[in-house]
């Protein structure tokens, strides 16, 4: 992950303040299989400059953007660049502090506490990635503002209090266009540094679909980039719904076409099929058939 930031232009004094934090925290005895993997790397040297700042000058994060602009790859990123084990939490309308801290539970003849994500992740010294934070409902999340500030405390009612583990940090992210979400106050918005993630753009679409298929011919992957930033335009001007805006969908697709599903059937699966309206589905489907032949196949997209 280093050599890649160091590909992609990162200040090299940061790189090394991320070393020098991956040596100085050392992992505890297991913890290596929560240490991710990444399958895909984010492009994009400003955003990785200022969250990498962020973790390293010991605050939280906050990731916010529209959907398909890389929140959870860079979350997932961030942690495999500082080698720190990782624990997803999706937060919901129902999440309570049971489900974030722990709750008690019965074993071996007397009460014990079943510890929450929050709850190992700050014992453990991990990076806690916040899915969808504003999903929750606000007073769900009032239990972290100890956690989450300079406290950076944990007090589990009827239990000792929980001091988190110096390298523990937090990242969350939100989008404001799923349906469920809401505004987040403002006390749990001072707790977070904020990144407005910025639109992917062509370039870097094309870097991450080439590193993901090397093998993918140029002008295919160029084709690629240009239908996902048509319907990207389509959702802007208000076409269309975001749903055929799909970055999965569409790495996925063209995963489906190595397999040797032809082209425009690989992009219904993971794109047209996105949309349930008749009218929209028609519309997102003439966009790839103006840019792909229906015959295309594995052939003639990989070398």
């Amino acid at each position: 992950m280093l050599d890649f930031l160091r590909q992609q232009g990162v200040s090299e004094s940061i790189l090394q303040d991320v070393e020098h934090f991956r040596n100085f925290y050392k992992l505890n005895e297991g913890m290596e299989n929560r240490i991710p993997v990444p399958q895909y790397n984010y492009y994009g040297k400003e955003i990785w400059e200022q969250a990498l700042s962020t973790l390293l000058a010991g605050e939280n994060l906050l990731l916010v953007g529209p959907k398909a602009t890389g929140k959870n790859v860079l979350a997932e990123g961030l942690s495999a660049a500082f080698r720190r084990p990782e624990w997803d939490i999706s937060f919901y309308i129902n999440t309570d502090a049971g489900s974030l801290i722990g709750t008690d539970t019965f074993e071996n003849g007397k009460v014990t506490l079943r510890k929450g994500p929050i709850l190992e992740c700050a014992e453990q010294g991990g990076f806690g990635v916040l899915d969808e934070i504003n999903m929750a409902k606000n007073e769900s999340l009032a239990v972290l503002h100890a956690t989450l500030d300079f406290r950076r405390i944990i007090d589990v009612p009827g239990y000792s209090r929980i001091v988190l583990d110096e390298a523990t940090r937090f990242i969350g992210t939100m989008n404001y266009g799923y349906a469920g979400t809401r505004e987040i106050n403002e006390a749990l918005a001072s707790r977070f540094m904020i990144i407005q993630m910025p639109v992917i753009a062509e370039e870097n679409l094309k870097k991450l679909t080439k590193d993901k298929y090397p093998d993918l011919v140029d002008d295919y992957n160029d084709q690629f980039a240009k239908l996902f930033s048509d319907i990207r335009r389509k959702c802007e001007g208000g076409e269309i719904s975001t749903k055929a805006l799909d970055l999965r969908g569409l790495l996925a697709s063209i995963g489906m076409m190595k397999r040797g599903l032809p082209c425009v059937q690989a992009l219904k699966l993971g794109i047209v099929n996105k949309c349930f309206d008749t009218y929209e589905r028609q519309l997102v489907e003439d966009m790839i058939t103006v840019r792909f032949p229906g015959d295309l196949g594995a052939d003639k997209i990989f070398q």
